[in-house]
Parts: C-alpha cells; structure tokens; sequence
C-alpha cells in the first residue's frame, strides 16, 4: 500500500485538542481502497487521512474506528464514533471530501460540531 503522505498531524481549531499527532495520508487508489484494512491496530495518537473520500467502509477491519468526514476547507460535516470491526459502510457523507479514519474514542471527549474547523499541518 502507498502512503503519500505522513508526519502530518490533525488539531480541532476551536478547542485546541490534537485529533491525531502522528497522520498518515492515503492519496493513491491503492491506500484509499485498502485504508486501514488487514491493520492489526491504530495506536492511541494517530491516524489516516483518506483523501479524496466521502464514504467508508469496515470490511476486513480489524478493530473500531472513529471516522471525522471533513469538507474541501477540512471543516468537520460528519462524526461517526466507534464504528464496530466488520460493522459495515458509510456510504455517502453528503459535502465530505475526505475522512480522518481515528482510533475508537479518539473523538469521545472532543466537542466536534459541523462545521468546526480541523487544521491539518
């Protein structure tokens, strides 16, 4: 899998709170179809930047995830928390163009509104 881009890190805007401090991008065809997938873990502080995608899927995962879909300005649109190992898809986040793929509760103590800004450096 080709990861295009890392050392990146994510950082709510509002609040100050870093979302992830070590990211990984997935920008080829290859690493956003693969994602996470066949992962054994996402270690507590990081995560996977998808982008472009608006839409997931948990196939072959084998942990839960918290998925942040972000718009063209990486303004949270969707939050969805703890998606279970195998659970399923997000098909389609109306307005997303990429997703912030997080380690379950990652985001549980983070007050993401829509529209919040996330700073992606």
């Amino acid at each position: 899998m080709s990861i295009a881009v890392s050392g990146l890190r994510a950082v709510h805007e509002r609040t100050g709170k870093v979302l992830a401090e070590e990211l990984e991008g997935a920008t080829s065809l290859v690493s956003l179809t693969a994602g996470l997938m066949f992962r054994r873990t996402l270690e507590p502080g990081r995560g996977l930047w998808l982008n472009p995608c608006n839409g997931i899927h948990m196939m072959f995962m084998r942990f839960p995830i918290d998925a942040v879909f972000l718009d063209s300005a990486e303004r949270v649109r969707k939050v969805y928390r703890q998606l279970p190992q195998w659970w399923g898809v997000v098909w389609f986040v109306w307005g997303a163009r990429s997703v912030l793929e997080l380690p379950a509760g990652s985001t549980t103590d983070m007050d993401l509104q829509r529209g919040d800004q996330i700073v992606i450096s």
